[in-house]
């Protein structure tokens, strides 16, 4: 089903670090490369990954692209100088999962002249945008009449993008020799989505990414991370990189078939516009959980209105960027196996897949299941990394993680600036923590991993975030 395996995969990393690890044992490895004084440079890169028309929205199961109120793009950067290049990139689709996710980091790895191990891609996560698993693809063109997960010739020619954007921003870089961080709070917009619940704590009703119930609106915002993060990058005083996080589901609505980036990509490009000499790159950060409900019923105006809160919040945090030289710079990274719902039947998935009687959206989805079942059969991991410069490091995590994750990182190194992307590697769909499970709801009900993967990705981040 794939050209990509585990022995391929690892194969290519070991190689490139040059490890006396056997394969086995460097599934659930940790690698951390640390240059002090670094010779940086840096490379930004942009293209538009719009789907044509006709083609498929969050995985098949919404209305395909009919217009396009604004584009979509991936963004990111290549870090020279420290060792071999770091790729960090973010893209404005709902995710890029499994071996999907493995190619996007081939061809940027590949296209900067580095190896997939030193390369991040996140998702931001918006809705009227490609849910792409090549994985999934797969298994539902051997059914013969549901709808694309993702169109194989879109999703390479978004591959050649990717590398002819790498390859022609390299002999553009330029020197790092600052680095600033900051952060400011982001007002009325994020909102806990499994905040109605029983006196057993069980969810009653879910606040999705809008709601219309006055009085599931009226409760309180749950437990969010207020502020919106930022890391920028300077040739001495000239800001060339600048780096936003912030957790929340990016919709305001989607559904109808036109394409956009929506209220996250709407601010950013406003600032992007206000500052064409930078490169403005946004992330989402642990936002399993969080969305904009309370302040969203779903109304048009209020993507314009959510846009302008995050811009507000973007403004607010560049303010406080103070440039100092950068002193050392650390690339960590560490590959996990997470552990599957032992409730999941590959026979029971084939079926309800098989079984076309079955709307859409519930033959379609199975797919992405069976895939991630799958992948773990394969013992192909998922691999978090962290980029650390002074005293700020970024966490890369992967799929729809809960918040608490993000904010149990801040407190593993409450003395150092934590900004944290999820949304990497979509193969797990939600990632609960491990006491929300008894409690049920949309988030746990389709979940792919047992409680297992708390403990699993909790040392993860220990492993990336300790000194």
């Amino acid at each position: 089903m794939s050209q990509f395996s585990r022995r391929d995969f690892l194969a290519a990393s070991l190689a490139a670090t040059g490890t006396a690890f056997s394969l086995d044992e460097w599934a659930c490895a940790n690698q951390a490369d640390t240059t002090r004084n670094p010779n940086l440079h840096i490379a930004a890169f942009r293209f538009d990954v719009s789907p044509p028309k006709g083609h498929s929205l969050c995985g098949g199961w919404i209305k395909p692209v009919v217009g396009y109120d604004d584009s979509l793009e991936a963004i990111g950067y290549v870090l020279l100088g420290a060792g071999k290049p770091i790729v960090v990139c973010a893209v404005d689709w709902t995710g890029l999962l499994n071996d999907a996710h493995i190619a996007w980091r081939t061809a940027l790895a590949e296209a900067a002249g580095t190896t997939i191990d030193r390369v991040a891609v996140q998702c931001v996560h918006q809705h009227n945008a490609p849910f792409a698993c090549l994985n999934a693809e797969q298994i539902i063109l051997e059914q013969g009449d549901l709808p694309h997960i993702v169109e194989l010739d879109f999703f390479n020619e978004c591959l050649d993008k990717a590398r002819k954007a790498v390859t022609a921003a390299l002999p553009k870089a330029e020197p790092v020799t600052h680095v600033a961080h900051s952060q400011g709070k982001v007002d009325k917009v994020a909102s806990n989505r499994r905040i109605d619940r029983d006196k057993n704590g069980k969810i009653v009703r879910m606040r999705g990414s809008s709601c219309k119930d006055e009085t599931l609106r009226s409760m309180t915002e749950g437990t969010i991370d207020p502020f919106l993060k930022t890391i920028a990058f300077y040739n001495k005083d000239k800001k060339l990189v600048s780096c936003h996080y912030y957790s929340t589901h990016p919709m305001s609505y989607y559904g109808d078939g036109r394409v956009s980036s929506d209220f996250t990509g709407i601010a950013r490009k406003q600032r992007q516009q206000e500052e064409p000499g930078c490169t403005h790159i946004y992330f989402t950060g642990c936002a399993g959980n969080v969305s904009a409900g309370k302040y969203n019923d779903g109304t048009k105006p209020l993507r314009g209105i959510l846009a302008k809160r995050i811009y507000d919040g973007i403004i607010a945090s560049e303010k406080g960027l103070k440039p100092e030289p950068v002193g050392q710079l650390t690339w960590k990274t560490h590959d996990i196996l997470p552990p599957v719902r032992s409730t999941f039947s590959v026979e029971e998935l084939t079926k309800t897949i098989s079984n076309k009687d079955n709307s859409v959206v519930n033959r379609n989805r199975p797919s992405y299941t069976l895939a991630w079942l799958q992948r773990v059969e394969k013992k192909i991991p998922i691999t978090l990394s962290s980029l650390q410069m002074n005293d700020i490091k970024t966490l890369h995590l992967p799929a729809e993680s809960f918040i608490e994750y993000q904010l149990r990182a801040q407190s593993i190194q409450p003395d150092q600036f934590i900004a944290t992307a999820a949304y990497g590697d979509g193969g797990p769909w939600y990632i609960p923590v491990a006491e929300e499970y008894p409690a049920g709801g949309y988030e746990v009900s389709v979940a792919f991993c047992d409680p297992g993967i708390d403990a699993v990705m909790t040392q993860g981040m220990k492993s990336l975030l300790d000194s």
